[in-house]
C-alpha cells in the first residue's frame, strides 16, 4: 500500500508516551500514530453513522416519546418491570 507523509505537532508528554510505547512494542512511532489515527477515524465514522441513523428514524416518525420512556424507567426494580418501549 502506498503511504503519504503527514507532520503533526504533539506535546512533549504525548511524544514521550508514544516513544515509550514504540520501544516496548518494538514498533515505530509512525506506525503507532498511523494505527491510532485509523482507529480514531473508524470510531468517529461509526459514531456519526449511528447518530445519522437515529436522526433518520426520528424523521421517519420512529421515535419513542419521553412519557413512554419515563413510564418504562419507573418500572425498573419493581414487580412487573416492563420491557423497553419501541
Amino acid at each position: 500500500m502506498m503511504t503519504e507523509t503527514l507532520s503533526i505537532r504533539i506535546d512533549p508528554e504525548t511524544n514521550q508516551r508514544l516513544a515509550s510505547l514504540a520501544e516496548r512494542t518494538k514498533r515505530s512511532k509512525s506506525f503507532l500514530a498511523a494505527e491510532a489515527i485509523t482507529a480514531y477515524l473508524e470510531s468517529e465514522a461509526w459514531q456519526l453513522a449511528e447518530i445519522q441513523l437515529g436522526i433518520d428514524e426520528l424523521d421517519a416518525g420512529k421515535g419513542v416519546s419521553h412519557e413512554r420512556v419515563k413510564g418504562w424507567l419507573n418500572t425498573w426494580g419493581q414487580p412487573g418491570e416492563t420491557k423497553a418501549p419501541r
